[in-house]
């Protein structure tokens, strides 16, 4: 695994949660807290889910603090999760940008919950959260269903297909 590897993960996450983003924004307000079924329950609570673990483990690697995880009630609107979700995707961004392909090596120590304390590299710990992002994406694609929205294909498939499209016609 390379920095540019990691990027390109990052920007095709990027990418599928706009695309995402842009059918949750059909949503009423009382749908998007509406509690509706999967782990987390609505697709609110999905999506802070999906920002707090990509913040947090962005933390553990280097980047920013985060501070505690965060709490969905603390977002109350759609456009309080995309206002955070842009200074985060800034945060990788940047991060990502000042690492060198040997610091991918690097170990990080940390915790999850109450488990003894683990170490991986650093890379791996970055590749899991941009996984992860996906993992959820695909929940909060059933939510929307279960309320009546179609979420449209966000897959990586997709995602290259456009990039390629685009290249070839600029």
């Amino acid at each position: 695994m390379t920095v540019k590897d990691l990027q390109t993960l990052y920007d095709y996450s990027y990418w599928a949660n706009t695309k995402l983003l842009g059918v949750v924004c059909q949503l009423t307000p009382e749908q998007f807290t509406q509690s509706v079924a999967g782990s987390y329950g609505s697709v609110r609570n999905t999506l802070v889910h999906i920002l707090s673990a990509e913040w947090g483990w962005l933390d553990r690697c280097g980047g920013p603090p985060r501070g505690a995880q965060l709490k969905a009630d603390d977002f109350p609107t759609l456009q309080s999760v995309v206002d955070a979700w842009t200074r985060v995707e800034a945060y990788v961004r940047e991060f990502l940008s000042t690492l060198r392909d040997e610091d991918l090596a690097r170990n990080v120590e940390f915790t999850l919950g109450n488990a003894p304390k683990q170490s991986m590299a650093l890379g791996e710990l970055m590749h899991h959260a941009a996984v992860h992002a996906v993992h959820h994406r695909g929940q909060v694609a059933l939510l929307l269903r279960v309320l009546g929205c179609t979420p449209g294909n966000f897959d990586l498939l997709i995602y290259y297909g456009e990039k390629h499209a685009a290249s070839s016609a600029g």
